[in-house]
């Protein structure tokens, strides 16, 4: 009997977590035992969220499976971040061709730096298709309703720096 624990993280920016990625998230403890989902401090990105905040977006949004995800900042290499919580799994959301272009270099990358990591693409619900952070952002911006893209944490929090 293999007793090996299979650990994935789900990195992203996350800026803010949306009803896609908590989908992915979902769908991936069927992949593994424990899940990380890896929140990027990459300043390069341009954050409107703080990493504290992000963090905490998603901790609320996924009290029930809290026993199997962890949430944690990381702003290493993510075969480094990998390496040091034991995960040989990449979790990745894809959404369109251009998604798929760069993920797959960055996979291929990944590979090169640590063999013993597995990229695993996946696809969102189908009522997720079209949403992303920036979308949000963008709609919330000008006034628009976006409580059935966000948790409710998330659509106060875009109340708060969109008034």
């Amino acid at each position: 009997m293999n007793t090996t624990i299979r650990t994935a993280i789900y990195p992203g920016t996350f800026d803010p977590v949306t009803f896609g990625h908590l989908d992915i998230m979902h769908r991936a403890l069927g992949l593994c035992d424990r899940l990380i989902v890896a929140v990027a401090l990459n300043p390069e990105k341009h954050p409107v969220f703080t990493s504290e905040d992000r963090v905490r977006f998603i901790v609320e949004s996924i009290q029930e499976d809290l026993e199997r995800i962890e949430v944690l900042p990381f702003e290493t290499l993510l075969t480094e971040f990998a390496a040091r919580h034991q995960a040989n799994i990449i979790i990745k959301g894809l959404r369109a061709v251009t998604d798929f272009e760069y993920e797959l270099q960055m996979g291929l990358m990944n590979r090169n730096l640590n063999d013993t990591l597995e990229t695993v693409f996946m696809i969102p619900s189908q009522e997720y298709f079209f949403l992303s952070s920036s979308f949000v952002k963008e709609i919330a911006r000008h006034g628009g309703d976006v409580s059935k893209m966000v948790p409710r944490c998330v659509e106060k929090g875009i109340s708060k720096i969109t008034s």
